[in-house]
């Protein structure tokens, strides 16, 4: 198990110590678990920054995921990437706790690390069974880059899938467990999942599936499409569901996020390299699930922006629907201008809904913090979206609304 500082703390206290020692070590534990993070922001907790690039040994952190523990931690995971910005190379899994809604952060864990090789790509889920918490990661066994998987130059069996749990909110994790036979089939070479948070499903016929969407790349011609992975037994084992090997046509589908709609169906969004004209993302419908695609990914021309990862998510609103939120930079061509764009009619149309900044900004991912408050957490920086991971939420005009 990965465990947090405290525990060898208090197992050290448990000997016999001079009482000067004890002292500092409460002091210590205390620090530990109560201190605010020097970039913590404004004492109103609108936002804070959980993720400054050259913290704690790390050149830079990216691709962000968020998930609240019911009663318990928001927790804000990351790659936190050791010598460069790169995708490749040294890249640890690691996590901040907020036990006050994102206002502080307790100090960096290290979830998963795989010493000078890359774990990234966090997708969090709550278990609706056992409460615990289920992630899961991808990983690249020795040094090879995503272009090189993909052209063959290296096998694409360097490219793992993994799963890990923390039963007690987050505060320690089980050791990665490959699953990557399960869920990698053997014509194809790259594979990513998510990121950002999944789903566990709790209407239609799955209840309590956790459903995680995933992208992959062809070993004959290369495409990149989008498929499902799922589980039925609360994380323990996993099976493919839909793939889009044959329905795309010609979209070039990646990163993917999703959904549960009131009535069962799953809206997924994916970044979508092929039609800069009409977009850079497209969407599907299924009706089972996650196994297979009801309706197949189709251009979604009503958001714009760079193609780059982004994140949706259901939330009550004014109609029996609900409403569907998504976040991505809302700049034509370049990552700027983090943006939430809101739909009432289930992912058919789109509309503005606020932007948090005009600055640079890239991945992002939206957390539900309780019924009428909703976070994000998303890149940016002044002069480069590598620069912080930030927190925020939504302003009270558009939580009242929610």
């Amino acid at each position: 198990m990965t465990r947090s500082c405290g525990a060898g703390i208090s197992r050290w206290l448990s000997r016999r110590t001079p009482l000067s020692l004890l002292v500092t070590a409460i002091a210590l534990m205390t620090s530990q678990v109560s201190e605010p993070v020097a970039h913590a922001g404004p004492l109103s907790c609108r936002s804070s920054v959980p993720y400054r690039s050259g913290d704690g040994g790390y050149h830079t952190f990216r691709v962000p995921a968020a998930l609240q523990v019911p009663d318990g931690a928001l927790l804000a995971f990351a790659e936190g990437r050791r010598n460069s910005a790169a995708d490749d190379g040294d890249i640890d899994l690691v996590l901040r706790r907020s036990l006050d809604r994102g206002c502080t952060w307790q100090p960096l864990q290290v979830v998963a690390d795989a010493g000078p090789d890359t774990v990234g790509n966090p997708v969090p889920v709550i278990d609706p069974r056992s409460g615990d918490v289920v992630l899961v990661t991808c990983g690249t066994i020795g040094t090879a880059t995503e272009r090189q998987v993909r052209n063959g130059a290296v096998p694409g069996s360097v490219r793992r899938v993994y799963v890990q749990r923390s039963t007690d909110g987050g505060s320690s994790w089980s050791e990665q467990r490959d699953i990557t036979g399960s869920v990698k089939t053997p014509e194809w070479r790259w594979y990513a999942v998510g990121p950002g948070h999944a789903v566990a499903l709790r209407r239609g016929p799955h209840p309590g599936r956790l459903l995680v969407p995933a992208n992959h790349s062809l070993a004959r011609s290369g495409k990149i499409g989008a498929h499902s992975i799922y589980s039925d037994d609360g994380g323990l084992t996993w099976r493919v569901g839909y793939v889009t090997d044959s329905s795309a046509g010609p979209l070039e589908l990646n990163e993917s996020t999703l959904a549960e709609l009131p009535d069962g169906r799953v809206y997924i969004n994916t970044r979508e390299h092929s039609s800069r004209p009409r977009g850079s993302r497209a969407d599907a419908y299924s009706s089972d699930g996650g196994a297979t695609l009801s309706v197949p990914f189709r251009a979604q021309p009503g958001i714009a922006g760079p193609v780059v990862q982004g994140s949706v998510m259901w939330v009550p609103g004014p109609s029996l629907t609900g409403r569907l939120l998504y976040s991505g930079p809302a700049d034509r061509t370049r990552r700027i201008r983090m943006q939430v764009r809101a739909s009432d009619d289930g992912g058919l149309s789109w509309r503005p809904l606020w932007t948090a900044s005009e600055d640079p900004a890239g991945y992002s991912d939206l957390v539900r913090i309780r019924a009428s408050v909703t976070g994000l957490l998303y890149e940016t920086g002044s002069s480069s979206y590598h620069e912080t991971i930030r927190f925020t939420l939504l302003p009270p005009p558009f939580l009242g609304s929610l």
